[in-house]
């Protein structure tokens, strides 16, 4: 079986989407969930919810213990722990019931991923959910951020 989701299929997923629940999610401001986070809240349509046990809060948004504490449906549940710990949150996301477990970059987990397409989710591993949006929604820059510039002009070097 193949785990290298297409274009196309991350796509639709995205654009199905209503909400992203970012399971390790971090207050940190050089953690890569924190920096997905503020792209998630400011430049998307989506319903963020965050899950890290340590935490009450983020961006005044509650932050739940785990994910059966989320309210109301789970649909892409983004995944920001180490290898190790995926197992168990695979289970978590069955068990919640979400329609898509999403691996951050880095994430890469064979067995994780067949238990969760064996329980009808679909998977995406070693993406960014973030980078992932921008590029769809227009807004990736050769650095990952958008510059607010739409020109066909080659930019002159600093």
């Amino acid at each position: 079986m193949t785990y290298d989701v297409g274009a196309v299929e991350r796509r639709a997923i995205l654009n199905r989407t209503k909400s992203v629940t970012l399971v390790g999610a971090s207050a940190n401001p050089a953690r890569p969930s924190y920096f997905v986070a503020t792209y998630l809240l400011s430049s998307t349509r989506y319903e963020v919810n965050f899950v890290n046990p340590r935490l009450d809060t983020l961006f005044g948004k509650p932050v739940y213990a785990s994910l059966e504490d989320v309210p109301g449906e789970l649909d892409l549940i983004s995944v920001f722990r180490k290898h190790d710990d995926l197992p168990q949150v695979a289970e978590e996301v069955v068990d919640a019931g979400a329609r898509t477990l999403w691996l951050q970059l880095g994430l890469w987990h064979e067995p994780v991923a067949d238990r969760a397409r064996e329980a009808g989710l679909d998977v995406v591993m070693n993406r960014c959910v973030k980078i992932e949006h921008a590029r769809f929604a227009g807004g990736l820059h050769l650095a990952g951020f958008n510059t607010g510039v739409i020109s066909s002009r080659r930019q002159s070097a600093p």
